[in-house]
C-alpha cells in the first residue's frame, strides 16, 4: 500500500483535466495547486532521509507497478493535450479561460511529460528510451534526451555544462542561456557521435534530423488541423512546461562546482554536485526526481530505488516551493548563496 503514494504524480494532470471540464475561474487550478497549495503543503509533511533495505531494493526493482505508473502518462499527457488544442474549436473560451487552460496544461506538460520523459530516458531498454522521446514531442524538446545523456550527466557542475546554473546567475538569466545552450550543445554531440562512429553528419542515423523532422510535422499538423491560433497555443504550451523544467534545472545544481585536479581535469561528479530534498511531497509529486544527488551517482537507477546520500547538499525547502523562491533572484541568493562551499563559489 505504501507504494500507491506515487499516484500523487498525477496530481498537476488531474488538475488541468478538472480545470479543462470546469472552466471558469476552475482554469488556474493547476498553478494554484503547484505554485501555492503544494509550498504550503509541503511544510506541513516531514523529511523523509530514510533509504530502501537491501530485500527492498530486489523487490521493488523487479515490480512492475513502478514502470506502469511511467507509461500511463503517456496516454494521459497526449489526451490532455490533445482535447485542449481540440476544444479550440467548439469551446469558446474567455481569455480569462485561455490563460489559465493553458498554464494549465503546460505545466501538467512539464511534470508529467518531460519529467516522466527524462525518467525513460535513462533506461537500458531500448523502447522504454523511445516513449522517453515521445514524451519530450509535445514540449519541442526531444534533443534534451541527446544533450542530457550525453552532455549534462558527463559536464555537470561545470562551465562546459549549459544546464548547470552559475553562482549568482537568476532564474530568468538562466532560462535563456540553459536553453539556447543545450539546443545548440545537443547538435554538436550529435556530431561527435556520428564522427566516432565513422559516420558522416548527413546520415540517416542523426537522431537530431528526425527529432527536427517530428517536431515540424507535429506543428504542420496542428496548423493544418487549428489554424494558427491552435499553433500558436500548441507553442504557449510547449514554451511553459520547458520553462517549468529549466526552472528544476536551475535549482537542481545553482552554484555548484567541480574543481580541477592538478592534472587539469575536472574531478569526478559525485552526490555533492547536486541539490538533493527529502521532502516527500515533492519527492513523490517528481517521481523521485529530487532526490537528484544519487540520481546522478547512478543515472541508470530506477526513481523507487534512489536513496539518500548525507554528504549531499540539501535544499531547505522542497522542489516545488523552491521553485516558487528561485522567481525572486534576490531572496534565492540570500538562502542559497550561503549554503554553497566556498571553494565551490567561482
Amino acid at each position: 500500500m505504501k507504494d500507491l503514494k506515487y499516484l500523487v504524480g498525477y496530481v498537476l494532470p488531474v488538475c488541468s483535466i478538472v480545470a479543462l471540464y470546469l472552466q471558469g475561474a476552475w482554469s488556474f487550478l493547476t498553478p494554484i495547486v503547484a505554485f501555492i497549495l503544494i509550498p504550503i503543503a509541503e511544510r506541513l509533511f516531514p523529511q523523509n532521509t530514510q533509504n530502501l533495505s537491501p530485500d527492498e531494493i530486489k523487490t521493488k526493482e523487479k515490480n512492475p507497478f513502478f514502470d506502469f505508473l511511467l507509461y500511463l502518462n503517456i496516454p494521459l499527457v497526449f489526451s490532455m493535450v490533445g482535447y485542449f488544442l481540440w476544444s479550440l474549436t467548439f469551446r469558446d473560451y474567455s481569455g480569462l479561460e485561455l490563460s489559465g487552460l493553458t498554464f494549465s496544461v503546460g505545466l501538467a506538460l512539464g511534470s508529467n511529460g518531460i519529467n516522466v520523459a527524462h525518467e525513460l530516458g535513462h533506461r537500458t531498454t531500448k523502447w522504454e528510451r523511445t516513449l522517453g522521446k515521445l514524451l519530450f514531442l509535445p514540449s519541442l524538446y526531444m534533443h534534451f534526451y541527446i544533450e542530457h545523456n550525453y552532455g549534462h550527466h558527463l559536464h555537470v557542475a561545470t562551465p562546459e555544462d549549459p544546464a548547470s546554473a552559475k553562482y549568482n546567475q537568476s532564474v530568468y538569466s538562466f532560462w535563456i542561456s540553459s536553453i539556447v545552450g543545450q539546443y545548440r550543445k545537443a547538435w554538436r554531440i550529435q556530431k561527435d557521435l556520428l564522427k566516432r562512429s565513422g559516420k558522416s553528419f548527413f546520415s540517416i542515423q542523426n537522431d537530431m534530423f528526425y527529432y527536427t523532422l517530428f517536431e515540424s510535422a507535429y506543428l504542420v499538423g496542428i496548423y493544418v488541423w487549428l489554424g494558427i491560433f491552435g499553433l500558436l497555443i500548441a507553442l504557449l504550451i510547449a514554451v511553459i512546461s520547458v520553462l517549468l523544467l529549466e526552472t528544476i534545472n536551475y535549482i537542481e545544481h545553482y552554484g555548484l562546482r567541480r574543481n580541477k585536479t592538478p592534472s587539469g581535469r575536472y574531478e569526478r561528479a559525485s552526490e555533492i554536485h547536486s541539490w538533493n530534498s527529502n521532502h516527500v511531497l515533492g519527492r513523490m509529486m517528481l517521481y523521485e526526481l529530487t532526490r537528484h544527488s544519487d540520481h546522478h551517482h547512478r543515472a541508470h537507477k530506477k526513481y523507487q530505488l534512489l536513496e539518500y546520500h548525507e554528504v549531499s547538499p540539501q535544499l531547505p525547502y522542497g522542489y516545488p516551493s523552491s521553485m516558487v523562491i528561485s522567481m525572486i533572484p534576490s531572496l534565492w541568493f540570500a538562502l542559497m548563496n550561503p549554503r554553497i562551499p566556498s571553494e565551490m563559489k567561482r
